[in-house]
């Protein structure tokens, strides 16, 4: 039985248990911002992706991620996708390491000698629930259960689990230097495009939500999104350093300056400062930090918080502009967030924080910045694109929307046989 690092381990448990909370704090803050009478139907999908997603998880989405690697040619598609050696967790026990290495020249790849491949495992598999459940907040109010299901099943195997393969896993991205500490493209970017196709899709709801039934629940959520991301960028460092401890403080650091400029703006173009705004800007300032918390120094960090919070604001208003129907934001904050966190880290990134990492502009890192903006429009492209096919596929085999009458009377009710709320209240 190997000797394993107890405090890393212990420190991954726990990151693991905060990743899992952001899922439930995420069905809090989306289920704040709809109507009184579509409050369960926005909640349970992401309650239901904790379930199915760790299913396929298990089944063949761990394997798909993390087996083989494009050094050797031991993954599949010339890294696109991993193999399917460790379909069903096969060969993988309590003896596993989640230290893993190239067979070519012993290049290491991911993981942690000091921890065990369960571990990993199960702090990977939080990130896959908790990035399909992102997109929900795009198409609230106007999509079946079933179609949702279906959607959840494609998109995490033909979307999630190849960028985690190609950017995590050893997979080509990985391989021609692109870095992404804790989801910037992976998480984000890739949620947010596909948010933008399926409002695209689907398009506007026929009847007007009252949305915002309960801002309480909305600073609720976010408390725990926010309480939850320290586990999402700390723990993607796997083990206990200074690293993690950067990684820590920066994520606060941009959640707290990009909620203030988001407060300061709209205070200053809506002429109230306005609590929701505070807390989307928030969000704003975790998902752009995301890809370069663990990469940048904390100035770097404040900068980017800054940026967040100016450049998501303006990616809202010219959403509603346009008349573009995401309900909830989620192109805007986690979408144009993890893009321009990308390439931010592009732009800021110094291996003087950490060695794994890389040189950005400011430090001479001209080549860098290249492929962060590459890996931005590949990812964008290829998740814009196939969400829609998507979508368009599963509507011939059941609808994928509601009918206005439906719309009109809730989706809690309609699909769910269930209220929020009394009817008394």
């Amino acid at each position: 039985m190997p000797t394993w690092d107890t405090g890393d381990t212990g420190f991954m448990l726990l990151a693991t248990s905060l990743v899992m909370l952001m899922t439930p704090g995420l069905a809090f803050f989306y289920g704040g911002l709809v109507g009184r009478k579509n409050v369960l139907a926005i909640m349970i999908q992401s309650f239901v992706s904790m379930g199915w997603t760790s299913v396929l998880w298990y089944l063949f989405g761990f394997s798909m991620c993390f087996s083989g690697n494009c050094v050797d040619g031991t993954d599949l598609l010339g890294g696109i996708v991993g193999n399917f050696n460790w379909i069903l967790m096969r060969g993988i026990d309590v003896t596993t390491s989640s230290a893993v290495t190239t067979n070519a020249g012993h290049i290491s790849i991911f993981g942690n000698a000091g921890i065990p491949m369960i571990v990993f495992a199960a702090y990977q598999m939080m990130f896959a629930i908790i990035t399909p459940a992102l997109i929900t907040g795009a198409f609230v109010n106007r999509v079946k259960f079933t179609a949702y299901l279906i959607f959840l099943t494609l998109w995490l195997t033909l979307v999630y689990f190849p960028f985690v393969h190609m950017i995590w896993g050893g997979g080509i991205l990985w391989n021609w230097g692109v870095k992404d500490f804790a989801g910037g493209i992976v998480v984000h970017n890739i949620a947010g495009m596909a948010a933008l196709a399926s409002v695209l899709y689907v398009g506007k709801r026929k009847v007007v939500d009252e949305g915002l039934h309960s801002i309480p629940l909305i600073a609720l959520g976010t408390g725990l999104l926010w309480f939850g991301w320290y586990g999402f960028n700390a723990g993607s460092e796997f083990s206990v350093d200074s690293v993690t401890a950067n990684a820590f403080l920066n994520t606060d650091l941009a959640a707290s300056f990009a909620a203030v400029v988001w407060l300061l703006l709209a205070w200053w173009l809506e002429k109230k400062p306005k609590f929701v705004g505070l807390l989307t800007g928030a969000v704003a300032g975790l998902a752009t930090i995301t890809p370069a918390a663990g990469y940048v120094t904390t100035t770097s960090a404040v900068i980017i918080g800054c940026l967040a919070g100016i450049v998501c604001y303006f990616a809202v208003a010219l959403k509603n502009k346009l008349g573009v129907d995401d309900a909830l934001d989620v192109w805007g904050v986690h979408g144009v967030g993890g893009m321009i966190g990308v390439i931010f880290l592009g732009v800021f990134g110094t291996v003087a924080v950490n060695a794994s990492g890389a040189n950005g502009l400011i430090h001479g890192g001209t080549s860098f910045l290249m492929k962060q903006i590459v890996s931005v429009i590949v990812s964008s492209v290829y998740a814009f694109g196939f969400t829609w096919v998507m979508l368009w596929l599963i509507n011939k085999v059941t609808p994928v929307t509601l009918s206005k009458e439906e719309e009109s009377i809730g989706l809690d009710e309609i699909l769910h046989g269930e209220r929020a709320y009394s009817e008394a209240m």
